[in-house]
């Protein structure tokens, strides 16, 4: 949730989104870890002059206002990334894109800050969802070794 943190997982994300060809609406997960990244890429995207919108999903819906799942300015219809910050078994993600699902929204994959390369990605993508993950645990583990041997 750091400013510089914000600054720079917002554009590698919307360059990821696309790279891979996307094309999306909007994006979101399930909250909280799933918010400041969703939140980052669409602030990054309008200033691209590429709008994409930013929802949250919630745990539970809440049983007095709305009652909805899902937060924001989701629409029936749209075609959407669903955010995590890591993937570590895929179940906060399953649980996003059901909620997008029964929205009446099209999931275009799957995009996180780090596959913590735990049978996450496998899980994800065995449920027929292309998965889009900025680093791998290993690669951030072998760059903190490579930085702290100098």
């Amino acid at each position: 949730m750091s400013p510089d943190g914000l600054a720079l997982i917002g554009p590698l994300a919307v360059s990821a989104l696309d790279a891979v060809g996307w094309k999306v609406d909007a994006v979101g997960g399930l909250t909280l870890g799933a918010d400041p990244v969703s939140y980052a890429i669409a602030y990054a995207s309008a200033l691209a002059g590429t709008p994409i919108r930013a929802f949250t999903v919630r745990k539970e819906a809440k049983a007095h206002g709305t009652g909805r799942l899902i937060e924001g300015p989701f629409r029936d219809g749209d075609r959407v990334a669903v955010v995590e910050d890591v993937i570590t078994t895929g179940g906060s993600a399953l649980r996003a894109v059901q909620a997008v699902r029964d929205a009446g929204g099209h999931v275009a994959g799957v995009l996180a800050l780090v596959d913590r390369e735990e049978g996450g990605r496998e899980a994800l993508e065995g449920a027929g969802l292309p998965v889009i993950a900025l680093a791998r645990a290993s690669e951030i583990v072998a760059r903190l070794a490579t930085t702290t041997d100098h």
